[in-house]
């Protein structure tokens, strides 16, 4: 891991990063979810300057390298609680809502992380399935759930049963 960043190569990393949450956030704002464009930008962005600063730590003060990864560690706890903020149960309904977006919002502090220690490969290829879910994901789950509405033994049991 390269620790004496540029200041060219830390607000590419950081840019990258909230772009990255904002992308994400940004079908959670067109979704009307809790938590949208700026919160997932803001996320991501944040998670990427932990990780950068931790990095930039490491050439500057010699710190002890594991220290980098104890720092993942609290972000990634840290983020559930954020996320767990945006579950809410329907008291009208028996239903859980909220779910997609604290993932979403979980998923984008990992995309800080990998951004901040500039692993472009791995967060690009999670953006673009982070979309691929998103968008085609609430089609999948329309046509399960409207299987699951049909009587059970329609679904598991063959009719010359």
């Amino acid at each position: 891991m390269t620790t004496d960043l540029t200041a060219l190569q830390i607000i590419t990393r950081l840019v990258f990063a909230a772009a990255a949450g904002a992308l994400v956030g940004i079908d959670r704002e067109a979704r009307g979810k809790p938590a949208g464009f700026r919160t997932h930008a803001l996320v991501a962005l944040g998670a990427a300057l932990v990780s950068v600063c931790s990095i930039q730590y490491l050439s500057t003060q010699g710190a002890d390298p594991a220290a980098v990864t104890r720092v993942i560690q609290g972000i990634v706890a840290g983020v559930g609680f954020l996320g767990g903020g945006v579950i809410l149960h329907a008291r009208d309904r028996d239903a859980i809502t909220g779910i997609t977006t604290a993932a979403t919002i979980w998923i984008v502090a990992a995309l800080g992380i990998a951004c901040g220690g500039g692993h472009w490969i791995p967060a690009t290829a999670a953006v673009l399935l982070v979309e691929i879910i998103l968008i085609f994901g609430r089609r999948v789950d329309s046509l399960l759930h409207t299987r699951m509405k049909e009587p059970s033994e329609a679904l598991w049991v063959s009719k010359s049963s």
